[in-house]
């Protein structure tokens, strides 16, 4: 069983909320989204593992266990090549849960048109394997989903 944890502070609103069908048909693979606090802060691993892939705008962590999760910091951020966020760690890293990982700002994200929702997944996994997923006010680090 891995607990996903979140990875920011915000409301727990599910993939259905997400602006992009991609994430909110589930195509990527089931979860939820957060609708951060608006604001400069950081957005930490969910999981303990290694960074297998880092990009200003989204990551994913994989465990020990091989169950990777997805963390997209906003909608259509991949058009900001980078702008308004800050890596604080780098691929191929080993993590702990609730380190932080990227320096972000929701609020600019926001200002500048676009969503700041952050979808979080869990990849290749089916939607029955997810359990207790988190509805409403979550803090970095509560528990947003178990996964197995």
């Amino acid at each position: 069983m891995t607990t996903v944890l979140a990875p920011m502070e915000g409301t727990a609103v599910g993939l259905a909320a997400v602006p992009d069908p991609v994430f909110s048909a589930g195509m990527v693979g089931p979860g939820t989204a957060i609708d951060p606090l608006r604001g400069p802060g950081k957005a930490v691993a969910p999981i303990a593992g290694k960074i297998m892939k880092l990009h200003p705008h989204a990551y994913v962590i994989v465990g020990d266990d091989g169950k990777g999760v997805l963390v997209h910091l906003g909608i259509d951020t991949v058009q900001l090549k980078g702008a308004g966020f800050q890596l604080l760690a780098a691929e191929g890293d080993r993590v702990s849960a609730g380190q932080p990982v990227v320096a972000w700002d929701p609020s600019a994200i926001e200002a500048g048109g676009r969503s700041p929702v952050c979808p979080v997944v869990a990849l290749d996994a089916l939607s029955e394997e997810l359990t207790g997923v988190a509805e409403g006010a979550v803090h970095v680090g509560d528990e947003l989903f178990r996964w197995g």
